[in-house]
């Protein structure tokens, strides 16, 4: 399969390291604002075309498949091209940083029938594939979901501490894993929503600290803390509070309410999440079906986003 990666930073490069160990893919083609930068990823990666311009990559001789880890901005805009050139598309977190948009994207899928998947990554994580096994067997339900978001990000660097040409946005981005997650594990829909944030950053203009509550009609509910401003231990974690026990997820570890680290390495072929998401892709183009993350199953997660909006304004 002939895949096409655009932008190929931090978390780009995350996936051309996921792809080094999944067989049968070859990455024809990166894509980057930065052609110096991304000459020396392709260089590393051993792929033979680089440009800046997606549809020129998209044209390459065989391409079936598109990954797209570029700015937020460009998700829909992007995705919409892939498609419309006939090529199965892979969008990162967040499909979009608005409803129209992502309503937008789930129309053409509809449309075309190609796989549109979007990387929600917890979906996929080993640790939160052994709770939902627990809840899925009858032997767990979620009461509550206690999650931190946390980063140190006062000015705009990425994961490698390289200057952005982008400005990250903690409610449609950050917020989209938990609010994803906390339908897909409580397998309800959400029926209350609720979001408060701190001070605008004067050079950024985005909150960097911001604090949401969600109410599954499953009964059980969620409490979300995020901030750009913690100067501490950085990162996403997931308190599972339920009838049978309590859970902590952190990416691809789990451990119990009382810090016992849970065995999770058989849950699935790989402990990286991100080398499940791309596993899952790929199988779903190969079988023809849809993918778990597909902009479907997830297009209620940006409705929510877009009525959490409304209240920040």
């Amino acid at each position: 399969m002939k895949v096409v990666l655009a932008g190929a930073g931090a978390f780009g490069q995350k996936h051309l390291d996921a792809m080094k160990l999944i067989g049968d893919i070859e990455v024809v083609s990166l894509v980057g604002r930065d052609l110096d930068a991304t000459r020396a990823a392709a260089e590393k990666y051993g792929v033979g075309h680089v440009t800046t311009e997606l549809a020129e990559a998209v044209a390459q001789p065989g391409v079936d498949a598109v990954i797209l880890c570029t700015p937020t901005q460009m998700h829909a805009e992007q995705a919409l091209l892939c498609m419309r050139a006939g090529k199965h598309v892979m969008v990162e977190i967040p499909l979009a940083d608005s409803w129209a948009d992502s309503q937008a994207v789930a129309e053409l899928q509809q449309e075309t029938g190609l796989v549109c998947m979007v990387g929600h990554t917890r979906r996929f994580n080993p640790s939160h594939q052994w709770v939902r096994q627990r809840i899925t067997a009858g032997e767990f339900n979620i009461q509550q979901m206690d999650v931190q978001t946390f980063f140190f990000r006062r000015t705009n660097m990425n994961a490698l501490g390289q200057p952005r040409s982008w400005t990250d946005h903690l409610l449609w981005h950050h917020a989209a894993h938990t609010v994803d997650l906390f339908r897909y594990q409580t397998g309800g829909e959400i029926v209350a929503a609720n979001a408060v944030q701190g001070p605008i950053h004067p050079v950024l203009g985005i909150a960097m600290d911001m604090s949401i509550q969600l109410k599954s009609s499953t009964g059980a509910i969620c409490t979300l803390s995020l901030s750009f401003n913690n100067d501490g231990p950085l990162g996403t974690f997931f308190r599972y509070i339920g009838d049978t026990g309590t859970y902590v997820a952190r990416y691809d570890d789990l451990l119990d309410g009382k810090n016992n680290a849970i065995d999770v390495s058989q849950v699935d072929v790989s402990m990286n999440g991100i080398e499940l998401q791309d596993r899952e892709f790929f199988a779903a183009i190969r079988e023809g079906r849809e993918p778990n993350a597909s902009v479907g199953q997830v297009l209620a997660c940006y409705q929510t986003l877009h009525q959490l909006e409304q209240q920040l304004v």
